[in-house]
């Protein structure tokens, strides 16, 4: 059986690793951007909060209402730096996926470039096959007719 024959499977292999490697990127990818969407929906709220407390800041405020809407703004910052972290987190994760997709990306493209050679050896190997071949047969042929 011929070598790029038989290397066949091992690339069939390594295009399923890519494509795993692919799908997981892509897993990643989604929870880089659902975690991005929460820190942006979650510093669009906490916006929202302070502008409602500037414009319900007529007159005199109460202290305990105050402090409220400052402990709960607190919270929402201490919120919003979980979610950035978890943010990094995925990035981070997104990050290597993404090189173990292009690590078997590039397996599999040199597979694909190997196998080629192979084929283009086997193909100059028969060539020289069938040139030896049609050569004898010229010899033969010429020597009979010197005969």
């Amino acid at each position: 059986m011929l070598r790029s024959k038989r290397l066949e499977p091992v690339l069939t292999l390594e295009a399923r690793k890519e494509q795993e490697a692919l799908e997981r990127l892509g897993e990643a990818r989604q929870q880089v951007d659902a975690h991005r969407d929460q820190v942006d929906n979650l510093e669009r709220y906490q916006q929202e909060y302070r502008d409602q407390i500037r414009a319900n800041q007529h007159g005199v405020v109460p202290v305990a209402r105050l402090q409220a809407w400052q402990a709960f703004i607190a919270q929402l910052d201490q919120v919003i730096a979980q979610q950035h972290r978890l943010l990094q987190q995925a990035q981070q994760v997104f990050d290597a996926r993404r090189l173990d997709w292009q690590q078997a990306w590039e397996r599999r493209r040199g597979m694909e470039k190997y196998i080629e050679s192979c084929r283009q050896q086997e193909q100059r190997e028969q060539d020289l096959k069938d040139q030896k071949l049609a050569d004898e047969a010229a010899v033969r042929s010429f020597s009979r007719r010197q005969r």
